[in-house]
């Protein structure tokens, strides 16, 4: 794995230099078309490119489009990346400290016929796999194991090195509508909303949310198949995918089942809107309960504008619930945002709740929740590079006595650096 941490450096490196940054501002590189030309649709169909977020995810029109753009002939290739450096801190005899790197990388090439059909391809690496197995402290977080034989509770598990593989293919039908199929090994099925590290209320947040395994846990998985249509701005779209999450063995390709299925209705009513509901059979999700299958509903809605030149406010009110087989299903919420009153700063909030049986596993299932609050500087050091430091601290509200304590007054705190080049 030592190949990859040097690439991950070596991509910084690069973008973080001035040559580089000079080269890509005027986008006068060899063989490289000027940006102008840059197509503006977006992967799946006739509308803007800025509405594509993780799989076959929408997000609000009105969202920055960001990384770095380079166009050779008729193809358009992208690269995005950021780095963490990470203190974190979590309270009371259930949590911990640990410093950790976190982060990822990703790249697509699209390619546009004649026809006005798209190819595209995406990939997408983690840095996660290599703080351990174990992954991080984070109270009240649930789901997967670290080790195939315990449950992993108050931590957040990595995910794997490759996060997603995948290519999409759409035909136009009319200047208004597309059908597509999409296939990843790994990628992410039509199921909930775009991944918290994708969404653009959250992708500046630090810590995953308590309520990922309500909402987008299945953003990785081993095996995945979608097929959809869309008109204007609605899309309907089902998936064949496999439901296991994946193992411990971060660095691995797990075995492609294709055992469950989706179906999700997306809408985006105006640019500053994007709303999702969502449905899904996962068969045997957890590996520590394989004969137990989850059935997993989502709704949710993401609001951004943009504030002057520099500045947005983007935010995400978000339902999910799952119910597993022979048991009573839990409900998870989620209201998070990110306000950026100018290039250099974002503040960030995130409210969440969930019934939860793997938290309090004596008296089954209770309610649990988290307040976030944080904030972000950042330093334009490149063209398309910029250094940031922040701070999170976590409010947590748990019940009381005789469940298992989780301290007085447990809370979480985060300290972190980070280098995004975009």
């Amino acid at each position: 794995m030592t190949g990859t941490r040097f690439a991950f450096a070596a991509t910084m490196a690069l973008v973080a230099s001035p040559a580089f940054a000079q080269d890509m501002g005027g986008m006068n590189m060899p063989g490289m078309a000027s940006m102008p030309a840059m197509v503006e649709t977006g992967t799946l169909g006739a509308y803007p490119m800025s509405r594509d977020a993780s799989g076959t995810s929408w997000q609000p029109d009105a969202t920055e489009h960001r990384g770095i753009h380079l166009m050779d002939g008729k193809w358009m290739f992208m690269l995005h990346a950021r780095v963490l450096g990470i203190y974190d801190s979590q309270s009371g005899p259930r949590g911990g400290d640990q410093t950790f790197a976190s982060g990822m990388a990703m790249g697509a090439a699209r390619y546009d016929l004649e026809s006005g059909d798209t190819l595209n391809f995406r990939a997408m690496l983690s840095l996660e796999p290599f703080m351990g197995r174990r992954g991080y402290p984070l109270l009240l977080q649930t789901g997967e194991t670290a080790d195939g034989v315990t449950l992993l509770v108050d931590r957040q598990h990595p995910h794997d090195l490759l996060m997603e593989l995948s290519t999409s293919f759409s035909h136009r039908v009319s200047d208004e509508s597309s059908v597509f199929v999409y296939f990843g090994y790994p990628g992410e099925p039509a199921l909930g909303p775009a991944a918290f590290m994708h969404r653009v209320s959250a992708e500046d947040v630090p810590s995953a949310p308590i309520t990922h395994h309500w909402l987008d846990s299945t953003h990785i998985s081993f095996g995945v198949v979608t097929a959809g249509f869309i008109l204007g701005d609605w899309k309907l779209e089902a998936s064949r995918f496999t439901g296991r999450e994946p193992d411990q063995f971060r660095f691995n390709f797990d075995s492609a089942r294709f055992d469950s299925s989706s179906l999700r209705l997306s809408w985006n009513p105006d640019p500053h809107w994007s709303l999702q509901v969502s449905g899904g059979f996962l068969k045997s999700p957890e590996q520590l309960t394989p004969a137990v299958n989850e059935t997993r509903y989502t709704a949710s809605a993401t609001y951004v504008t943009p504030l002057g030149d520099n500045g947005s406010v983007a935010a995400t009110l978000a339902f999910g619930r799952k119910q597993l087989s022979g048991g009573e299903g839990e409900n998870g919420f989620l209201v998070e945002t990110e306000y950026k009153p100018a290039e250099a700063w974002t503040i960030f909030a995130r409210a969440e709740s969930v019934d939860s049986a793997e938290l309090f596993p004596v008296a089954g299932i209770r309610t649990a929740g988290e307040l976030a609050l944080g904030a972000i500087h950042d330093w334009r050091i490149a063209e398309h590079a910029k250094f940031g430091v922040g701070g999170l601290y976590a409010f947590d509200f748990v019940p009381g006595a005789p469940l298992p304590a989780y301290g007085s007054n447990p809370h979480g705190a985060m300290v972190f650096l980070r280098l995004i080049a975009d």
